[in-house]
């Protein structure tokens, strides 16, 4: 049986949304919260930025934090891995 789907409704940068899905409610309002401060301070620096290009800037910004932590947590586990290998073949 799967797990039951939460609703919770957020608000980011002015507008209501309701989200939905597995996790908690708490964590969806922390992700809205994380989006919503992102967006306000895109704009902060951008003023004349709609909402539209404050939302796809922030995403990019996103995404590229999100592909340099992906990367270093590919790096860092390749090289535990190599790490383990040496110490199992030298045993």
């Amino acid at each position: 049986m799967g797990e039951a789907e939460n609703r919770v409704e957020v608000e980011i940068f002015g507008e209501s949304y309701i989200l939905k899905g597995n996790e908690t409610p708490e964590y969806m309002q922390m992700l809205a919260q994380y989006v919503n401060r992102r967006m306000r301070q895109m704009v902060a620096r951008n003023p004349k930025l709609g909402t539209a290009k404050a939302a796809v800037l922030t995403a990019l910004n996103t995404a590229d934090e999100l592909m340099k932590l992906q990367k270093e947590y590919d790096q860092q586990f390749k090289t535990r891995h190599k790490k383990e290998k040496s110490n199992h073949n030298n045993s």
